[in-house]
């Protein structure tokens, strides 16, 4: 018995697991393509639905909006949570460093609600002061990037510890400039954890719907916004369809990353068996 617990109980609660978190996104999907508003009875295939969200302005606009969110918030963050990392990791002493590393580290534990309170009560602060900025895309994507950049701090920080700092030295020895240290070794060795923070820091952008409420502004509304009021209202199953066309895109770009990661990794390791064998 214990030897059937132990071969078979955590490939079980594995497989349990799996089905928790995917088994929901395929009914979804399979919804997605129901021919009638039905929620939970399957009454025949139509892409009736896939033809309604491309009427829905609404549901156009919020999409074309949260991507362009995504993508700067995503950029934004990578840069400034690079710039963070390299600071915690490289500059070990320094005035302040633990306040530093306490306010990159804030917004990780803060609850959402009360960080866009907070900027929410900024913006306005400064809105009256300054004249700028209006709430809207800009406001949004500020304060994503202040929620993105903690995330991605925390990816890049554990891949430049990881880093044997012995191969900058030894490029440095060999007559490199800090600057060529930095483009031709530092930064390809953390390219897997920029793209990962970039990764993280969008997707976290796109599904933000509590600090985009308090952001935005009249006649801006990301699509996890106008998802939420439809979902007020009753299920519209145009939002299936577009929740299944997202799944599709992501899981079409993980499997692409980690594919090109994959062959990446063969070839450094034939590489190095190479230089080794010579």
């Amino acid at each position: 018995m214990t030897r059937f617990i132990q071969q078979y109980f955590g490939r079980f609660w594995l497989a349990a697991v799996y089905l928790f978190l995917y088994l929901p996104l395929f009914f979804l999907i399979v919804f997605s393509f129901n021919s009638t508003r039905q929620d939970g009875i399957f009454t025949g295939f139509s892409l009736r639905w896939y033809n309604a969200l491309m009427g829905d302005s609404r549901l156009v606009e919020g999409f074309f909006l949260s991507l362009k969110v995504a993508v700067i918030t995503g950029t934004l963050s990578t840069i400034l949570g690079a710039f963070a990392a390299f600071v915690l990791v490289r500059y070990v002493r320094f005035k302040g460093r633990t306040m530093f590393a306490g306010l990159v580290s804030a917004p990780l534990v803060m609850p959402e609600v009360i960080i866009g309170l907070s900027l929410l009560l900024l913006m306005v602060a400064v809105q009256r002061a300054l004249g700028w900025p209006d709430r809207g895309a800009i406001t949004i994507v500020l304060g994503h990037t202040l929620l993105g950049m903690a995330y991605a701090t925390v990816v890049i920080t554990g891949r430049l510890r990881e880093m044997d700092r012995s191969i900058e030295e030894a490029a440095m020895d060999l007559g490199c400039r800090p600057f060529q240290v930095f483009f031709l070794v530092t930064l390809p060795n953390i390219a897997p954890s920029l793209v990962a923070a970039w990764m993280l820091t969008f997707t976290l952008s796109f599904d933000d719907v509590v600090v985009s409420e308090f952001l935005s502004g009249p006649g801006v509304t990301t699509l996890p916004q106008v998802i939420f009021g439809y979902a007020r209202r009753g299920v519209n199953p145009s939002i299936y369809a577009a929740a299944a066309i997202l799944i599709t895109v992501v899981s079409v770009g993980i499997i692409a990353y980690s594919v090109i990661m994959a062959r990446q990794q063969a070839r450094r390791a034939r590489d190095i068996q190479a230089a080794t064998a010579a």
